[in-house]
């Protein structure tokens, strides 16, 4: 199927509503076959939905959406993208679309390799980035960066030239990235000598040993912090303890666990390292606001709560 006539008359956020609602015409996610790149579609406005959010930009074309972080939400529409440095425990909701006008837009993989190479090739590192704050930021979306994601996307009709050319335009799309507004947090990822990038690799560890007892002093001296550093910069970033980010860890897998392998209760706590199925539930419904056979019903049904 071609969809990609007439596109350089349009402009890109039309162009690009265009083609994203051409590739996905139901509710939904919808992986391609550009690595790195996802699209979605959503026809009803949703309440927040627990998620992780990978170090990525997201584009709406059409409609509305934000993530909430530690409290705090980040809004985004056709003007603003979103963007994440490292892997942040969210919540994602909708909160402008229609069956008419659905919310339509992208999600693009950032390569942390390639934009410390861009940023230091376009002379666009500082030899001391300073922290930036948190690990999410908005930022405005430009016609060159938008128009950089209508070629990549007109690549889904020609699959042959996709090897050849996405690399070179998703090559583009991060250089038109590190020119936004929101270039300093993205030189986060990209500075291997940098606080962000320490407490990435700390999050790294935490996500293939979230089972086992944490020891934050550990966890410091092997990303080469003290602890207090450590835990300033990771809360900064991720607006959480790394207690708070290994409980989180834990109950998303137990979740999992009870949806997709049918575990019950205690077994998923077991499994994820609680001692007490009854803390574990406690703590679950504080998470996910229902306790886990009610929230695992609930999915199964496919109801969505309003709370």
């Amino acid at each position: 199927m071609t969809h990609s006539h007439d596109t350089r008359a349009q402009a890109p956020q039309e162009t690009l509503t265009r083609l994203i609602g051409a590739w996905i015409k139901h509710s939904g996610d919808c992986p391609t076959a550009i690595p790195g790149l996802g699209l979605f579609r959503r026809e009803i406005p949703s309440p927040p939905a627990v998620c992780m959010a990978e170090p990525s930009i997201v584009l709406v074309a059409q409609g509305a959406k934000q993530l909430w972080v530690g409290g705090e939400a980040y809004p985004y529409d056709p003007s603003r993208f979103l963007v994440t440095s490292l892997d942040l425990p969210a919540n994602s909701q909708v909160t402008t679309a229609s069956l008419e006008q659905p919310c339509l837009g992208l999600g693009f993989k950032l390569d942390p390799r390639m934009l410390a190479e861009l940023a230091a090739q376009g002379g666009l590192l500082q030899p001391r980035d300073r922290g930036t704050g948190k690990g999410v930021g908005i930022g405005t979306a430009t016609p060159a960066m938008l128009a950089s994601f209508v070629r990549l996307l007109e690549l889904l009709d020609e699959p042959e030239a996709i090897p050849v050319l996405a690399p070179l335009i998703q090559r583009e799309i991060h250089y038109r990235l590190l020119l936004s507004d929101q270039s300093a947090r993205l030189r986060q990822i990209a500075s291997v000598d940098g606080q962000g990038h320490r407490i990435a690799r700390a999050i790294d560890w935490l996500k293939l040993n979230y089972t086992a007892q944490l020891r934050v002093d550990e966890l410091a001296a092997r990303v080469q912090m003290s602890t207090p550093t450590f835990h300033h910069h990771f809360r900064q970033l991720t607006a959480m303890s790394p207690l708070q980010y290994q409980k989180w860890l834990r109950l998303t897998e137990a979740r999992r666990l009870m949806m997709n392998e049918h575990l019950d209760v205690s077994s998923a706590a077991f499994k994820v390292g609680y001692e007490s199925p009854s803390q574990f539930s406690r703590e679950y419904s504080r998470l996910f606001g229902a306790a886990p056979r009610r929230d695992i019903a609930q999915l199964r049904g496919g109801g969505r709560r309003g709370e």
